[in-house]
C-alpha cells in the first residue's frame, strides 16, 4: 500500500451512479462493475468507507416540490439510501469482501446503527464500510453525510464519484460546449463560484476540516484505483494547493 496516496478514503456514490444508462432503479451490471473495482482497491490495502445517495430511487426536493411535507419527503430519501447500500452490500459479498452497512436511522433487523468507534473498528479489520441513510436529520444532503463521516472517521479524502462526468467545469458541459476544466481548485473557490459540485454545507464543511476532495468519473474503469493513488485525474478541491491534506 506504499503507493496509495490514499490510505482511508470516504467514497460518495450517487444514486445515480447505481442506475446507470437506465436513470432509475438499481442496475445489476452497473453495480456489480462497481463492486468488482472497489475489490481491487481494498485488496491494495486502502480502507474505504462508502455514502450512498437515493436519487436514483427519490429525492426529497422532489417530493416538496409535490406537496410533500419537506422533513417527510426528506426522511423518504433516507429510506432509499438504505435500500442502495443494501445491494451494493450484497454486491460487494457475492465477491467476497467483507462489508458491513451502518444506518444513521436505527434498522436493527438489516443494519447496524452508526457508531464511530465502530465504523473505524471495522475499518481497521479490512472491512468495507457502507453509510446508509444520510445524516439521519432533514434538510441535509448525502453530500454533507460524506463530509461529516469524513471528519469523524479522519478519512484522507473524500472521492466523489460522478455518473459521466469527468471533473469539475465552469458551466455544465453536456449544455456548454465553452465549459473550461478545472484540474485543482480550493474549497473556498466552489462556494465564491458556486460551481455545482456539493451543497455549500458540505463544501464549509470540509474546508473546516482540510478534507481534499477528488471529483472523477465512475464510468471509466480503473478510476477508483487511479485517484487513490494520486494520479491526476478529474479535479481535486483543497490538498496541497491550498495547504490542506
Amino acid at each position: 500500500m506504499s503507493d496509495m496516496k490514499y490510505k482511508r478514503v470516504i467514497l460518495k456514490l450517487s444514486g445515480e451512479a447505481l442506475a446507470g444508462d437506465k436513470g432509475f432503479g438499481i442496475n445489476p451490471p452497473v453495480i456489480k462493475t462497481v463492486a468488482e473495482e472497489l475489490k481491487q482497491v481494498h485488496e491494495m490495502g486502502v480502507q474505504i468507507a462508502i455514502v450512498v445517495g437515493g436519487g436514483n430511487m427519490w429525492r426529497g426536493e422532489a417530493g416538496a416540490q409535490m406537496g410533500m411535507e419537506r422533513a417527510q419527503a426528506d426522511y423518504v430519501g433516507m429510506l432509499a439510501t438504505i435500500m442502495n447500500a443494501l445491494a451494493l452490500q450484497d454486491s460487494l459479498e457475492s465477491i467476497d469482501v467483507p462489508t458491513r452497512v451502518q444506518t444513521s436511522i436505527e434498522m436493527r433487523q438489516i443494519a447496524e446503527p452508526y457508531i464511530r468507534r465502530k465504523a473505524i473498528r471495522h475499518l481497521e479489520k479490512d472491512r468495507i464500510v457502507i453509510f446508509a441513510g444520510g445524516t439521519g436529520s432533514p434538510y441535509f444532503s448525502t453530500d454533507t453525510t460524506a463530509a461529516l463521516r469524513a471528519a469523524e472517521i479522519n478519512a484522507d479524502a473524500i472521492l466523489m464519484a460522478k455518473n459521466g462526468v469527468d471533473g469539475v467545469y465552469s458551466a455544465d458541459p453536456n449544455k456548454d460546449a465553452n465549459a473550461v476544466k478545472f484540474e485543482t481548485l480550493s474549497h473556498f473557490d466552489i462556494i465564491e463560484k458556486n460551481l455545482n459540485v456539493m451543497d455549500s454545507t458540505a463544501s464549509s464543511l470540509s474546508m473546516d476540516n482540510n478534507i481534499p476532495l477528488v471529483v472523477f468519473n465512475l464510468n471509466k474503469s480503473g478510476n477508483i484505483m487511479r485517484v487513490v493513488r494520486g494520479e491526476k485525474i478529474g479535479t481535486t478541491v483543497g490538498g496541497d494547493q491550498d495547504g490542506n491534506k
